[in-house]
């Protein structure tokens, strides 16, 4: 019988988490590339703590799903043929005064945001929903 030679499976990906979620965007060359990196951006703006990092690797999906979490998930930014989707993990229990959530509306727990090609992005309210994300994650009650 012949042997098969031992070889060491590197794990799925070994660049730091936010490289990951720099290599998603670069792989998205068109408008959801360019509106996923001014997502992350404002992310980022809103929480300089946040930890970014891609989930859910799959064959289908080799890149994965960039995640934001600061104490548990925040929102994930999933990319599709005719949307930028941000989801907020516990969106249903924030406040959305400037009704930026426009999809998902009928979960008990997620909510999301839809973004389309052309669409402007309200800076100042998203900003204020990652910050109100962040403090239902962190607080103690």
């Amino acid at each position: 019988m012949k042997r098969m030679a031992s070889r060491k499976i590197e794990p799925a990906s070994i660049q730091p988490t936010s490289a990951q979620v720099g290599a998603k965007i670069q792989d998205l060359a068109d408008w959801r590339g360019e509106m996923l990196a001014r997502l992350r951006a404002l992310i980022k703006q809103a929480d300089p703590e946040i930890v970014e990092e891609c989930k859910w690797v799959k064959p289908s999906n080799p890149r994965g799903v960039p995640v934001w979490s600061h104490d548990g998930i925040v929102c994930t930014g999933e990319t599709y043929k005719n949307a930028v989707k941000l989801t907020f993990a516990k969106g249903a229990s924030l406040d959305d005064p400037a009704g930026l959530f426009n999809s998902s509306l009928d979960g008990n727990v997620r909510r999301a945001i839809d973004f389309h090609e052309g669409d402007k992005i309200n800076e100042k309210a998203l900003k204020t929903l990652i910050r109100a994300a962040v403090a239902l994650n962190t607080s103690k009650s």
